[in-house]
């Protein structure tokens, strides 16, 4: 299971609310990438795909996809505000690895291949 904090349901609901394009949700998916193997990748969704997990937290839903959900279960997805910056704070009990930017990780099943990170 995956969870969001209060602080990153209310923020993906403002970014919801703000799109141009219609989104039904969140989708949270793991690729190659990033210097530690793997990497997060967060969009808005107008629609689940077929093989997608769907989690309701309330306000947001969640699609996770079933290729991606092995790397992702039992994260905790929360949302940082502070005067450094804003972003998406991942919280994962798969990776044995990560990456100082905080996208980046590696779990013990498939360490991806490491890249180096840019700057976003």
């Amino acid at each position: 299971m995956i969870t969001l904090t209060d602080k990153a349901i209310s923020a993906v609901g403002r970014f919801i609310a703000n799109s141009e394009m219609p989104a039904a949700g969140l989708r949270i998916e793991v690729t190659d990438g990033g210097c530690s193997g793997l990497q997060y990748g967060l969009k808005l969704e107008a629609v689940k795909s077929a093989d997608d997990t769907v989690i309701d937290c309330g306000t947001v839903q969640v699609f996770i996809a079933a290729s991606s959900l092995p790397a992702l279960d039992g994260m905790s997805v929360d949302f940082i505000d502070s005067i450094e910056g804003s972003g998406f704070k991942f919280t994962n009990p798969n990776a044995i690895k990560s990456c100082a930017c905080g996208t980046s990780f590696t779990t013990s099943e498939n360490g991806g291949d490491a890249k180096t990170c840019t700057p976003h």
